[in-house]
C-alpha cells in the first residue's frame, strides 16, 4: 500500500510500437500485444495487495486495456481521462525514432535534451504535457479515493517525476519506467 495513501502510477503493458525499432506513439491508439496482455495480468496480481480505492486510466487503448485487466481482478471500474494520455507527438507519431533521428537530426537532438521548451513538431510541449497530467492527478487526489492506481504512459510518468526534480523537464530522459512498472508519488 502506498505509504501516504496516495497515488501510484503504472505504465501500460507492451505494444508492438514499444519493440525495436521503436515508434513514436503519442496519441496513436495502439493496442497491447500478447506480452502486454500478460504484463497486464501480472500488474493485476501485484495490485491485489495494494488496498486500492480507485482506478484511473488514460483513454488510449493500451492504457485502458491494461486498466480493465487490473480492474477486473481487484473489483474496481477504471475511470478514463484523456488528460492522462501520452504526450502529443504531432508529426512524429507513428514514425520510427531511428528515421526521425536521420531525417530531422536537429529536432531529434532537441528531443534528447528535452526541457520545458521542447515541443514536438505539430504537437505539444513537454511543459504542456506535464501540466495536463499534473492537473488530472491533483483532481484525483482532491476526490479523496486514495490510494489510487493511475494507468498511463511512460512519458506522462516521466513528466510528473520531473516536477520534483531540481533539473525539471531537463531530466525527462533520466527516468525509465518499464511496461507495467509502478511509481509511487
Amino acid at each position: 500500500m502506498p505509504s501516504d495513501g496516495g497515488l501510484l502510477l503504472a505504465r501500460h503493458g507492451q505494444t508492438d510500437d514499444n519493440l525495436e525499432p521503436v515508434r513514436a506513439q503519442g496519441f496513436r491508439d495502439t493496442p497491447l500485444n500478447e506480452t502486454g496482455r500478460r504484463q497486464a495480468q501480472e500488474l493485476a496480481e501485484r495490485a491485489t495487495g495494494l488496498a486500492l480505492r480507485s482506478l484511473w486510466t488514460s483513454d488510449l487503448i493500451r492504457a485502458a486495456e491494461t486498466a480493465q485487466v487490473v480492474g477486473a481482478r481487484i473489483g474496481l471500474e477504471p475511470h478514463p481521462d484523456a488528460r492522462l494520455r501520452e504526450g502529443n507527438r504531432g508529426d512524429w507519431e507513428g514514425r520510427l525514432f531511428r528515421d526521425i533521428r536521420r531525417t530531422d537530426p536537429d529536432g531529434y537532438a532537441a528531443w534528447m535534451r528535452a526541457g520545458a521548451d521542447f515541443r514536438f513538431p505539430g504537437g505539444e510541449s513537454l511543459q504542456e504535457h506535464s501540466d495536463r497530467v499534473w492537473a488530472c492527478l491533483q483532481e484525483i487526489r482532491a476526490r479523496g479515493s486514495l490510494p489510487a492506481l493511475v494507468v498511463c504512459h511512460r512519458g506522462s510518468i516521466r513528466a510528473v517525476l520531473c516536477r520534483s526534480d531540481p533539473r525539471g523537464l531537463d531530466a525527462f530522459h533520466e527516468y525509465d519506467v518499464p511496461n507495467t512498472g509502478i511509481v509511487e508519488l
